[in-house]
C-alpha cells in the first residue's frame, strides 16, 4: 500500500499542493501510511482523528443536525469531513473516512459499511461507498487502501483537465 501512498504524495508535490486527513474508523491509519513514505512531510499537512461524532461536528464543522438525522456514517458527512479538514489544516486537499469497522452495526449500517471522500480546490468533490467484508482489521485496511486510490485518481483526473485547460482545450 506504500505505492499508492508514495504515488499520491509525488503528485501532490509536483504539483506544489498539500492534502489533509479525517478519520473516523480508520483512527490514523490513513496519517500513518502517508507518513511512512520518506519526505511525506512536503505535501502532508496533518490528520484529525474524529472517532467521537461530537468530534466531527465540533472540530471538523459538520452540521450538527445532519449528524442527529443521519448518524455518522453516512456519504453527507464523509464529504463534510474531507471540507472541514481541509478548511481546518489549511491543505488544498482533504479525504476521510467514515465507516463501520464492527463488530457490530452502527447508525443502523452494517458492518463493512465506509464512506470515503475527497475534497479539493475547484470545488472537487467525490464521495464512494464501499462495502467490505472481513474482520475489524480486514475492513480498516482495505478503507485506507480504497481512500488512496480514490485520491490517486481525483488527482490525475485533476491534472488532465488542468492540462486542457492551459492547452486550449486540445
Amino acid at each position: 500500500m506504500t505505492s499508492e501512498a508514495a504515488r499520491v504524495l509525488h503528485r501532490l508535490q509536483e504539483r506544489g499542493e498539500t492534502l489533509g486527513v479525517a478519520e473516523s474508523l480508520t483512527g490514523g491509519l490513513v496519517a500513518a501510511e502517508l507518513t511512512s513514505v520518506p519526505g511525506a512531510s512536503q505535501s502532508f499537512r496533518g490528520s484529525v482523528t474524529a472517532y467521537a461524532t461530537s468530534l466531527k461536528r465540533d472540530v471538523l464543522g459538520v452540521d450538527g443536525a445532519l449528524l442527529a438525522e443521519r448518524g455518522a456514517v453516512d456519504p453527507e458527512v464523509a464529504a463534510a469531513m474531507a471540507a472541514g479538514v481541509r478548511r481546518v489544516l489549511g491543505a488544498d486537499w482533504g479525504v476521510s473516512t467514515t465507516g463501520v469497522a464492527g463488530p457490530d452495526p452502527q447508525d443502523g449500517k452494517s458492518v463493512g459499511t465506509v464512506f470515503i471522500a475527497v475534497s479539493g480546490p475547484g470545488g472537487v468533490e467525490n464521495v464512494a461507498e464501499l462495502r467490505l467484508n472481513g474482520g475489524r482489521a480486514d475492513i480498516r485496511k482495505e478503507s485506507v487502501r480504497s481512500l488512496l486510490e480514490l485520491l490517486s485518481s481525483e488527482l490525475g483526473e485533476n491534472a488532465r483537465a488542468q492540462d486542457t485547460e492551459q492547452n486550449g482545450g486540445n
